[in-house]
């Protein structure tokens, strides 16, 4: 496993997304995940599956203390008294007394975010996370989180994949030494058109997804793909044996110009533009 550094975190470079994933399904994919080689999971109050990874967690022969775990507080826990009482709540359900790292999922466009960044950093302050982060953050919304934090912020957990220019907010991320975490890397696979990462994949003997998720890999990303198949959880942690060309990574970078979303609630905010 490759890993990527980020303002003092050290973060596997593949994850396992477990968003949908519930009960024992959700049990046995960590599991299994854990014992092929992952040692990233990443889970939310929002997935209503904490303690299912936890077991999963437990299940597995593998040590906590090597697990990278991700979790998330949900937008309308933010104020300070209601984060803290949740994170209590998250930890509780996943059988944890501190996680790797916290995020912030969804901010709250009717509480100051200078509030919500308090309780985040708190957090760790009171060493309930390693590292904090946020998710979901546009350009402006990073800017002023970094101004705000007293602790660091480790990483920016954003949609993408071939399929959408996130450019500006990358960019941004990368200039506060923050990590970008991709969810949905493979477009949970609503792509319309996946010729070109067909193509290229047949050339390296590899799929599509893995071609998806290398093109991230190459850029310095984290991808979280999300599944409960045994055989694709496979396929997506064997990524670090082959390297897509200058020209093929050009050929999937001008398929951001589709800039499809796949994840946009009623709460999300209004996102940059190309």
């Amino acid at each position: 496993m490759q890993f990527v550094e980020a303002n003092g975190a050290r973060i596997p470079q593949v994850g396992l997304g477990t968003m949908t994933l519930k009960d024992d399904i959700c049990v046995q994919a960590v599991k299994t995940a854990l014992e092929m080689g992952y040692r990233h999971l990443d889970t939310a109050k929002f997935y209503e599956n904490e303690k299912a990874v936890g077991e999963g967690l437990r299940a597995s022969s593998v040590k906590r203390e090597d697990v990278f775990v991700t979790t998330k507080i949900r937008h309308l826990d933010l104020k300070p008294d209601d984060f803290a009482r949740a994170l209590d709540e998250q930890l509780k359900a996943l059988g944890l007394s501190q996680v790797d790292l916290l995020l912030i999922h969804w901010n709250n466009k009717d509480l100051p975010l200078k509030d919500s960044i308090a309780a985040l950093c708190k957090a760790k302050k009171d060493g309930k996370t390693k590292h904090i982060g946020v998710a979901n953050f546009t350009v402006a919304m990073l800017e002023e989180a970094g101004k705000l934090a007293t602790e660091p912020l480790v990483c920016n957990q954003i949609e993408v994949h071939p399929f959408i220019n996130q450019d500006k907010v990358i960019a941004a991320s990368k200039k506060l030494g923050m990590a970008v975490v991709a969810y949905c890397p493979n477009v949970r696979g609503k792509a319309s058109d996946i010729t070109p990462l067909e193509r290229i994949g047949r050339a390296h003997g590899k799929s599509w997804a893995q071609v998806a998720l290398r093109y991230l890999v190459q850029q310095g990303m984290i991808p979280i793909p999300r599944t409960a198949t045994p055989a694709h959880l496979k396929e997506n942690i064997e990524i670090f044996d082959f390297e897509l060309s200058a020209a093929e990574m050009a050929e999937l970078k001008k398929l951001n110009a589709a800039n499809m979303r796949v994840v946009s609630p009623a709460w999300a905010p209004v996102w940059d533009t190309p």
